[in-house]
C-alpha cells in the first residue's frame, strides 16, 4: 500500500536537494529518519539541515502552522548538533522545477546570527520571516557554508 503522505514529502524534499545541489551545495542529501529524534529532512553542509514541507498543507500553512514547524526545525536542529537550521515550503503555484522558488523560513533573529557569527541561539527568539529558497541558500553560502561564493572580480 501507497503511503500518500510520505510520497509528498519525498518528491518535496527531492526537489529540495536539487535546487540546492544546483546553487552551491552540491553534497546536499535526504536525511534517514531517526524517530523521535529526528535530524531534519536534509543535510544541506556540515552544519545546517533544512525541515520541508510539501503538498496542500504546505501551500496552504497558516501563520500557526508555520511556528509550529519553525518550532520543530529548531528541536531538530538541536537533535542534528547543527548551527544553522529552517524550514522550506512548497509554494502553490510553483512546481519542483522551480524549488529554488520556494518559501524558506527562519526566526529573524537565527539571520542577525548568522550574518555575525554563526552559533545557535535559544528557541522561540525571534520573529519568522519568509524568502524565497534561493536567497536563503544564497546567504547560507554568504556565511561560508557549500561552495565558496565568487567575490567580485579584480
Amino acid at each position: 500500500m501507497v503511503n500518500r503522505p510520505k510520497q509528498i514529502g519525498t518528491a518535496a524534499e527531492t526537489a529540495v536537494v536539487r535546487a540546492a545541489r544546483t546553487r552551491g551545495f552540491p553534497n546536499a542529501d535526504r536525511l534517514t529518519l531517526t524517530g523521535a529524534l529526528d535530524r531534519g529532512d536534509i543535510g544541506l553542509s556540515p552544519g545546517v539541515i533544512i525541515e520541508v514541507k510539501g503538498g496542500d498543507k504546505a501551500r496552504d500553512a497558516s501563520d500557526l502552522l508555520i511556528e509550529t514547524w519553525l518550532a520543530e526545525t529548531e528541536r531538530e536542529r538541536r537533535n542534528a548538533h547543527a548551527t544553522v537550521a529552517f524550514l522550506v515550503t512548497q509554494r502553490r503555484g510553483v512546481g519542483a522545477t522551480n524549488a529554488h522558488r520556494w518559501w524558506a523560513w527562519w526566526y529573524l533573529a537565527d539571520l542577525e546570527q548568522l550574518r555575525e557569527h554563526p552559533t545557535p541561539r535559544p528557541v522561540g527568539d525571534g520573529t519568522p520571516i519568509r524568502m524565497r529558497l534561493d536567497d536563503a541558500l544564497h546567504l547560507i553560502r554568504t556565511a561560508g557554508y557549500g561552495q565558496p561564493t565568487k567575490g567580485p572580480a579584480a
